[in-house]
């Protein structure tokens, strides 16, 4: 009977280390779970501003093509130059005009 009970003894124990090694591997799986719930999480966030982009793109598209819009950009910054050349002209023939009525003023 002894020897039974020992054998018995020596099964539950091998038992017992498999189901904490079941155990151990179940909250191993779990943990790993989460990190790919996280991991899905983070993927679908990406995806949402992925449509909101396609969605302004087409928006925009529809509005102006690029090649429109790199023209438009382009005749902008011309009329920026210009407005620049125009004002400093324009206070130029400001300065001058007033410095010929002050030495007229001065005769």
């Amino acid at each position: 009977m002894s020897n039974d009970n020992s054998g018995w003894e020596t099964y539950s124990n091998l038992v017992l280390q498999q189901l904490e090694a079941m155990a151990s591997g179940i909250d191993a799986l779990r943990a790993e779970l989460q990190d790919v719930k996280y991991q899905l999480t983070e993927l679908k966030a990406k995806e949402d501003k992925v449509q909101d982009l396609k969605v302004w793109k087409e928006k925009i598209d529809d509005v102006a093509s690029p090649p429109q819009l790199k023209t438009a950009l382009r005749d902008i910054e011309n009329l920026k130059n210009f407005k620049t050349k125009a004002v400093t002209i324009f206070m130029v023939a400001q300065a001058f005009t007033g410095f010929i009525l002050a030495y007229a003023h001065l005769f």
